[in-house]
Order: C-alpha cells, then sequence, then structure tokens
C-alpha cells in the first residue's frame, strides 16, 4: 500500500514544472525510497524543497519516507505543508490520517481521513484508517461501517475482513466476525491473526475444540506467536487438559517472560493438579512482574490458605481487596476475622 503511494508521486511527477535540478533530486530521492533507502531519500527530496519549496508532491514525498521510518511528528508537519501548499490534496491528507492515527491522536486522525474521502471516495485506505481510529476510541458501529465500505470499494481487502471482525467481536457479535475471520483466511490461507482472532471468537461461542484448531494453525504458521499459545493453553484449561494448558503456558514463559497473565494461569493448572508450590511460585511471580496484579494475590491466598498458612493468606487477600478484587472481601469476612 506504500509502496504505490510513492510510484504514484513518481508518476506525478512529471506533470509538475518544476526546475531540471529539483526534479533530478526528486527523481532520484523516489528511486531510493522505493529500494527502502529512506534516509538517504530523504536527504535528496530535501535538496529539491531548497530548489524549489513551493511544490507539495516534493513534502508529501518526504513525509511519507518520515513516516515509513516511524518520524510520524516530522512526517505531519511535511503532510500539513504539502496540504497547505494544496488544500485538495486527497493523498496529504490520508497520509497525515495515517500518522496521526500512528501517536495515537485519533480524532485529529479522523478528520483528517474525513476530508481525504471527501476529496477522493474511491480511496478504500481512507475509510480503513477512520475506522481503525474509530475503533480505538471505542466507537465500534462506525468502524464497522467504514471496513464495510473498503469492502465495498475492494472486496479483497483483507485488513478491512479482519478489523471488521474484530469490532464485531468487540460487540460480541461472534456469528460475523468468525464469517470476516473465514473471509480473510480465504483470501490470505497464511494469516495467522485471522486464525487466532477467530479461535477466540469460537470459544466466546462454547466451540473450544475448533478454537484449539485455530490456534494451532496460527502457530504453525508463526510458532513464535505467543497469545497463541496463551489462548490455546486457556482453551485446553477449560476442557480439562491441565498438563496441555501448561506446556502451553511455558511455552508462552519462554517467548515471553514478562507475561504476568500466563504465570498467573499456569499456577491455577498446577494447583488443580496438586503441585501447590508450583502454583504459589508462579503467583509470585506474576505479582513481581504486575504488583496491581489483584486475581494473581487473591489465587495465592487461596493455595496459602490451603495449606494452613493463614496469616500470608490474609495479606494476599488484604492486598486483592486494596486492588478492588470483590471476591477478596468475602474471603477477609471469613477466614480473616
Amino acid at each position: 500500500m506504500k509502496k504505490l503511494v510513492i510510484i504514484v508521486s513518481f508518476f506525478l511527477c512529471a506533470s509538475v514544472a518544476y526546475s531540471q535540478t529539483a526534479k533530478e533530486y526528486y527523481n532520484k530521492g523516489v528511486a531510493l525510497a522505493l529500494s527502502g533507502k529512506y534516509m538517504e531519500a530523504i536527504t535528496d527530496i530535501s535538496k529539491a524543497i531548497e530548489l524549489d519549496p513551493k511544490f507539495a508532491l516534493l513534502y508529501d514525498t518526504r513525509g511519507y519516507c518520515f513516516q515509513t521510518l516511524g518520524e510520524h511528528k516530522k512526517a505531519i508537519e511535511d503532510f500539513s505543508k504539502a496540504i497547505e501548499l494544496d488544500p485538495n490534496n486527497a493523498l496529504a491528507n490520508y497520509n497525515r490520517c495515517n500518522s496521526y492515527h500512528m501517536i495515537g491522536e485519533y480524532h485529529k486522525a479522523i478528520a483528517d481521513c474525513n476530508r481525504a474521502i471527501v476529496l477522493d471516495q474511491k480511496n478504500p485506505h481512507s475509510f480503513l484508517y477512520r475506522g481503525i481510529s474509530y475503533n480505538e476510541i471505542g466507537e465500534h458501529q462506525k468502524a464497522i461501517d467504514d471496513y464495510t465500505q473498503v469492502i465495498e470499494l475492494d472486496s479483497k481487502y483483507v485488513w478491512a475482513y479482519t478489523n471488521r471482525g474484530n469490532s464485531y467481536q468487540t460487540l460480541g457479535e461472534h456469528q460475523k466476525a468468525i464469517a470476516d475471520f473465514s473471509k480473510a483466511i480465504e483470501l490470505n490461507p497464511q494469516y495467522a491473526d485471522a486464525y487466532n482472532n477467530r479461535g477466540n471468537a469460537k470459544s466466546e461461542l462454547g466451540d473450544k475444540e475448533g478454537s484449539i484448531a485455530d490456534y494451532t494453525k496460527a502457530i504453525e504458521l508463526n510458532p513464535l506467536y505467543a497469545n497463541a499459545y496463551y489462548s490455546r493453553g486457556n482453551a485446553k484449561d477449560n476442557l480439562g487438559d491441565k498438563k496441555g494448558a501448561i506446556a502451553d503456558y511455558t511455552k508462552v514463559i519462554e517467548l515471553n517472560p514478562q507475561y504476568a497473565d500466563a504465570y498467573n494461569n499456569r499456577g491455577n493448572a498446577k494447583d488443580d493438579l496438586g503441585d501447590k508450590y508450583g502454583a504459589i511460585a508462579d503467583y509470585t511471580k506474576a505479582i513481581e512482574i504486575n504488583p496491581q496484579f489483584a486475581e494473581a494475590y487473591y489465587n495465592r491466598a487461596a493455595v496459602y490458605y490451603k495449606e494452613s498458612k493463614t496469616t500470608l493468606a490474609c495479606a494476599d487477600l488484604q492486598k486483592a481487596k486494596e486492588l478492588g478484587l470483590n471476591q477478596a472481601i468475602a474471603m477477609i469476612d471469613e477466614f480473616c476475622k
């Protein structure tokens, strides 16, 4: 998608009447950008801007290079200059929308995408990024409407199906989510995220075996997919396969040693298998990673209590209560008087 923007700009160059020297720097910069040498491209395009500072296209293209490097504030400055020089520049509005989204300024992103859509109603990317920004501010139905518009413009736009599926999932419309994730998989059978997300939707509908199959496929496609191992561990645990769940949680921890939820859930599975000390060690590690993890304090308290370590249990329950876990209140009243 991004290379298309550069290529379009390159061919537009031929119709822009700026100096030959500036044009040479610009064309060289475009060639460098197309080969992934964005810093070098910025240098040449900056020289073109010094020679001819009144052409929006130059700022738009340099902004794209900054954007690709993650320099979104610099990109926004260039896109803003391009818009100042050419207020009807749909591409610059879309690109600035993208950068605002990337730095979390979602309302500004939406405003820019609104303008880009007014200027060019056939660009699916503007609808996509407006939808993503709507999703970030909790406007999930508006996001769905935008993703649907993307699909109407381009029925093979995989991200639109995946993002719409995620929004349906957030709204609890799991069957619709599954349909969208399935379409994304049909379009791209190597899309690990679509399998993982479809697994989540199936799990919400109680189809644990189906969710495990999807998580397994996601892991097959991406063996480093920690979230897929974690979700598969949860599904196995719910089906009573405690050892299988522990194996998956252990893999999550191997991939991401700071994954507190994996320690907590592995502790639960160990507790169910009678490994009380192993469970306590995992809850303790979860708390070490996240000292605000109320559930881990509560779970450790339950094991301490079963081990007749009442003082330790009550200390953990008190901490869970302070962190807002209502279940801890009843246990304190019953066991810690």
